[in-house]
């Protein structure tokens, strides 16, 4: 095996610099711990971004892709294959939908569901031919392809890629005046929105603020599309960040009141597992019918092997009760990180909802800060990532345990405590 420096110098001379990358090497997972070449062991504090929420290896998730990777991998959808209809089935009565359109990647997802809102605005809302805007949120982060880095505001997603791609209207996050003014465009076929922004920093709306964004969407006949790549299967302590405290279906129907369900439903992220890439859109028929043969696909989208790896990732998720576990052990988490802010001034916020938090670092955006610290973590043993500069984001793996959680509070304490002490000198 290579040394971390020999791997490091490997994606520096021969891989593009669109990352930049905490200075570690991983090389080996399990659970929620990940090992460097070296040996050294690692609390995984971040997750793939949400995408390992059943944890590192899970050995069912392993199970289901080794046993279809040595029977069946890539039909394409030239064919019918026989894994692909037990998925659909599966994911759209789990999530209480009639349809599913599978791809592989979150931003693929996006683009699918932009594509299917477009459509059934010019056919079903009868907007008027290319004329149809999508209302969209401020600070978002939907991926990184042209079309979705035309409606970002980041200047380092979309500075020098131009021209963009015309028919999005930006408002704040978390504001229903400016939303509700922007739907009566009788040109607008769709809101889409996170229900926690992620990348932005872990910004967490208002308790209504989804709910109500939806009876707007509802009033002026716009798609409700509800991006739960980062937030959903689990990650904020129910199946779905729209959810409320639901844990599925099934008690949303004896609680209708606690779930918002949206027009549109993106998947990505923790639906593969942490293993192989899959992403879903999900809608009912009145809105996923408006695709017809050959004006969509992908090669790999819905193949058998991404299939089975996304029944086995979801089955893991329901039978181990990630979603009692993240919420439990993301309010004990916040509460410990506000017992540090008072005993810190390094410390400005504490924001989250499950296993997805953030801690805001008392400096500017520009500082190297929160980067320092990440690194000061990382030779702690535990590994996290700053977002828009002075953010730090944690998101656990969701098997997470108290003893384990415990255990990376004393990290992080001790971490900040003498980061602030020196900072002091």
């Amino acid at each position: 095996m290579i040394s971390s420096k020999e791997a490091i110098t490997l994606e520096e001379n021969y891989g593009a610099h669109n990352y930049h990358p905490l200075p570690v090497v991983l090389a080996k997972g399990r659970g929620v711990y990940v090992w460097d070449p070296e040996g050294n062991q690692y609390f995984d504090f971040l997750s793939a971004y949400s995408a390992v929420n059943q944890g590192h290896c899970h050995p069912r998730i392993i199970g289901a892709l080794k046993d279809q990777a040595d029977t069946l991998t890539l039909t394409s959808r030239a064919f019918y294959n026989n894994r692909l209809g037990e998925f659909e089935k599966y994911v759209t009565e789990l999530f209480g939908f009639d349809k599913v359109l599978p791809m592989n990647t979150g931003a693929e997802a996006v683009e699918t569901a932009i594509k299917i809102c477009r459509k059934w605005g010019y056919e079903v809302k009868g907007i008027s031919p290319n004329k149809a805007k999508i209302a969209v949120c401020s600070n978002n982060f939907h991926g990184r392809t042209t079309t979705i880095i035309s409606f970002s505001n980041n200047p380092e997603a979309n500075t020098n890629f131009g021209p963009y791609t015309p028919g999005f209207l930006k408002v704040e996050y978390n504001n229903l005046e400016q939303l509700e003014l922007v739907l009566q465009d009788d040109s607008v076929a769709g809101f889409l929105v996170e229900p926690i922004q992620g990348e932005a920093g872990v910004m967490v709306p208002d308790d209504d603020y989804i709910e109500k964004a939806k009876a707007l969407c509802e009033l002026n006949n716009v798609l409700f599309i509800a991006d739960e790549i980062q937030t959903g299967i689990a990650r904020t302590g129910s199946l779905l960040a729209v959810c409320g405290d639901c844990n599925c279906k099934q008690k949303c129907e004896r609680q209708p009141s606690t779930y918002i369900k949206p027009d549109i439903l993106v998947l990505g992220k923790a639906l593969s597992g942490g293993v192989y890439p899959v992403s879903a859109v999900l809608a009912d028929k009145e809105v996923m019918n408006v695709i017809k043969p050959g004006q969509h696909g992908s090669t790999f989208g819905g193949n058998p092997l991404a299939a089975r790896v996304a029944v086995e990732a979801l089955k893991v998720v329901q039978d181990e009760d990630l979603m009692s576990n993240a919420k439990q052990l993301g309010k004990l988490f916040r509460d410990e990180m506000n017992n540090l802010k008072q005993e810190c001034d390094l410390i400005k916020e504490v924001r989250g909802k499950g296993l997805l938090n953030a801690i805001e670092i008392n400096d500017s955006p520009e500082s190297s800060t929160a980067w320092n610290i990440c690194v000061r973590l990382k030779e702690n043993g535990l590994l996290a990532k700053p977002t828009h500069g002075n953010i730090i984001r944690f998101a656990p793996p969701l098997v997470m345990t108290r003893e384990q959680l415990d255990e990376c509070v004393d990290i992080i304490k001790k971490t900040v405590l003498e980061f602030a002490g020196q900072e002091h000198l």
